[in-house]
């Protein structure tokens, strides 16, 4: 079992302390550690480590994040290719700023309140039971709110992201090879994030949809890359103007259909409660036309005709 010791840096680590400096010393002026791929279990006490801010642990076996509360001023932390379950103890940590956690065990991205800094999360190809999802706590999606603005979620079998409409400052995201299948919920997303220039979904059923890259563009003004090919401005212009000239005929149509309607009903109205048929009156002497709905105002004097009253 190799766990990462302060002896373990002070044997192995590529600077060495100089001639008139003890271990100790040396240990507190050390910014970056480097053991990838060193086979660690574990993280020890490594609280000497006042100065650390870059922590390189890939591609080894560590079950759980511990023992980094001392490393105050750590912004950068690469843990992906691990065997961590949990996203934990690492509120001490106020200045991170990028966070690698690929490719681990992990099911729910939580227990990242308090990182006010943090803008790079990287929690790509997750070790998950057949059938699961990567899941997001709402309190951490909330917390990283305005300072998030690159988020790795790809091939973790996800497929919905519209709980990430509250990361207002995100300007990148990629969840490439996941289950993402309806149009609208990404219009959806894409009305939100407006800061949103690059964003990657090649490998999920939605790529295959018709017209899924036009409606995209249509909807984000701030979209640059898409899939990794480049939104041009010619390409927007067109499919603006289309856009424009669809919703045109539209309303057009609309138009002409309701002023068909209308014309319709007042014809039928018309007919239907103002016949014009010719009766004659005892008052009048001579027989006059008026109106249906107007007969009960005067007497009607049987069945008469023109001729019967001269």
């Amino acid at each position: 079992m190799v766990r990462l010791t302060l002896d373990l840096i002070a044997r192995n680590g590529n600077l060495k302390p100089g001639k008139e400096e003890t271990i100790s010393q040396w240990l507190k002026k050390i910014t970056h550690i480097n053991f990838s791929d060193k086979n660690i279990d574990a993280i020890e006490d490594l609280s000497l480590c006042k100065n650390l801010t870059v922590l390189y642990l890939y591609d080894n076996r560590i079950q759980q994040i511990i023992n980094l509360n001392y490393a105050t001023n750590l912004t950068h932390l690469y843990l992906q290719n691990n065997c961590i379950s949990y996203i934990e103890n690492l509120t001490s940590l106020k200045k991170l700023e990028k966070l690698y956690l690929g490719g681990n065990y992990i099911a729910v991205i939580e227990g990242l309140e308090g990182l006010k800094e943090l803008r790079e999360l990287h929690v790509e190809s997750q070790r998950l039971p057949l059938g699961e999802k990567l899941l997001f706590d709402p309190r951490t999606l909330q917390s990283l709110a305005k300072s998030l603005s690159v988020l790795n979620i790809s091939n973790n079998n996800i497929d919905d992201i519209r709980d990430l409409e509250v990361l207002e400052n995100l300007n990148q995201l990629i969840a490439v090879d996941n289950q993402l299948l309806n149009v609208k919920d990404l219009e959806y997303l894409l009305n939100k994030l407006m800061k949103l220039w690059k964003m990657d979904l090649n490998g999920n059923p939605v790529c295959l949809k018709p017209k899924y890259r036009d409606k995209l563009i249509l909807v984000s003004k701030s979209l640059e890359f898409l899939d990794g090919k480049e939104i041009k401005n010619v390409e927007r212009q067109f499919l603006m103007n289309w856009k424009a000239s669809k919703d045109a005929k539209k309303i057009s149509k609309k138009k002409s259909s309701k002023n068909e309607d209308a014309s319709n009903s007042y014809i039928s109205n018309f007919e239907s409660m103002h016949h014009i048929v010719p009766v004659y009156y005892a008052q009048m002497g001579k027989p006059k036309l008026v109106f249906f709905s107007e007969i009960q105002r005067y007497p009607v004097i049987g069945n008469a005709s023109p001729e019967s009253s001269q």
